[in-house]
């Protein structure tokens, strides 16, 4: 018999999963996800989730509670009378009402290696730490964050140019591959859980805006790392000399070279930039406003020159 589910996510990380486990013919009786924001330029935009917009094509329930801590959200949830959730990147934080509102519980794709990189942003801090490989895990979810015990993981290699743009792609398709595994055999009772290990414990913070800003005193690998770590959003930026005045660049890829000079200086007329060690040589950039341009498109229109200095 096909469970009966509750799918909750919001992001378009999310969407895979949630199309894959409504085409393997499981009862989706609602889904959670975060309410419509506003958007666009001026905010005037109300914007539905990706999930939301997705589950509405489907034919499906939406919920988009602000918070599941009230005791009428959380009746209204086990109303529903599910087997199991399937939580993937929904944003809000589940509470044991919610946790222990279904039959079999609350199954968490999450992109990572668990425990190394519990939290929010694992992508990104994986790219920006320097690791090689990652992976896309189902755990059955606790009060603790991403502290559950593991049901599948499959690893992940993390290419040396490889940007978080790209390893989200990757990963969303291997959480939608994963869970529908995942879910055949909870349904046939087979699913098996395993204790994380206690050692290798870091913490994936959500990106801070403050810690966009390139710093040229560090090396050129750890510049490379957190410029692909970033890309394409919300995107490692530098301030550039253009027109007589600075204006912010966002850079979306580099790739690291042999270079000398103080920190920021550009060294050469194909905008390779000196870092505390080595240099990076800018390949795709992107203006205030404008969209993502290579280097050589940008220095047709742009005059960043040898010796000059970005910050």
């Amino acid at each position: 018999m096909p469970l009966r589910l509750v799918f909750m996510g919001t992001p378009d990380f999310s969407v895979p999963t949630l199309r894959a486990v409504a085409a393997a013919g499981h009862d989706i009786a609602a889904v959670y996800t975060q309410p419509p924001r506003k958007a666009g330029r001026r905010g005037l935009e109300v914007t539905r989730s990706p999930v939301h917009r997705a589950a509405e094509e489907l034919g499906l329930q939406v919920r988009t509670p602000v918070s599941l801590k009230g005791a009428d959200e959380q009746a209204s949830f086990r109303d529903l009378a599910a087997d199991a959730a399937v939580v993937v990147a929904y944003g809000l934080l589940l509470p044991k009402p919610i946790l222990d509102g279904t039959r079999l519980g609350c199954f968490n794709g999450h992109a990572s290696a668990l425990p190394r990189w519990r939290g929010a942003a694992p992508i990104q801090r994986a790219i920006m730490a320097g690791d090689s490989e990652t992976a896309m895990m189902v755990m059955k979810m606790e009060e603790g964050l991403d502290t559950g015990p593991v049901a599948l993981q499959r690893q992940v290699e993390i290419g040396p140019d490889m940007t978080a743009g790209e390893l989200h792609d990757v990963l969303a398709r291997e959480s939608a591959t994963l869970m529908v595994e995942a879910l055949a055999a909870l349904e046939a009772g087979r699913l098996a859980l395993t204790p994380q290990l206690a050692e290798g414990v870091t913490y994936a913070k959500k990106i801070d805006k403050g810690e966009t800003r390139i710093d040229w005193t560090r090396s050129a690998a750890e510049i490379h790392n957190h410029i692909r770590g970033l890309s394409p959003f919300p995107g490692a930026w530098c301030e550039a000399p253009l027109a007589d005045r600075p204006e912010r660049l966002k850079i979306l890829r580099a790739t690291p070279t042999e270079g000398d000079g103080a920190p920021g200086t550009v060294l050469d007329d194909a905008l390779t930039i000196a870092c505390g060690t080595g240099a990076v040589r800018l390949v795709e950039l992107q203006r205030a406003g404008g969209k993502p341009m290579t280097a050589e498109t940008f220095l047709r229109g742009a005059a960043l020159r040898r010796g000059d200095t970005v910050s």
